[in-house]
């Protein structure tokens, strides 16, 4: 069985939803399905993660390059809480996650905004200062409002 997993993961995995949806329990590749049902949780923790980081460093280029704000942050900042909302709706158990999944997520998003702004990382602050009711809030941007500001 371990031979067909490596060698054909697709085939695997529909073997093993047909073992399973027939009951032939003595069957299936217990140790792979094991760890491709683990890995499931981690990917949807990770996507949590991923999503965050997008976010958050969208929400430090809007407050610190005020001048350079676009529509295309605008619709990145707004898809992504979509997105986490979603994620949010679909794993209530990732809840209690949402802290420490923040926490792992802001050192990549000062390097986003970085990266992005061409400011140092040392212009955004070491630790995350949004809270999650305002990272995820539809009316939350930080920064002084701008006259170029698109919030329409």
């Amino acid at each position: 069985m371990q031979n067909f997993y490596e060698a054909d993961f697709y085939s695997w995995t529909q073997e093993q939803a047909n073992l399973l949806r027939h009951h032939q329990w003595n069957k299936l590749d217990l140790p792979n399905l094991i760890e491709e049902i683990e890995s499931l949780g981690r990917k949807e923790r990770q996507e949590l993660r991923n999503r965050l980081n997008i976010l958050i460093g969208h929400l430090l280029k809007w407050e610190y390059q005020p001048k350079q704000r676009s529509r295309s942050w605008l619709a990145t900042i707004r898809v992504q809480r979509r997105e986490i909302l979603k994620l949010l709706s679909e794993n209530p158990s990732l809840k209690p996650y949402l802290e420490e999944a923040l926490q792992e997520s802001y050192d990549n998003s000062r390097d986003l905004a970085s990266g992005e702004t061409n400011l140092p990382l040392s212009t955004f602050p070491q630790q995350c200062l949004y809270p999650f009711e305002e990272i995820l809030s539809d009316r939350f941007y930080p920064g002084e409002p701008t006259t170029d500001d698109l919030m329409d």
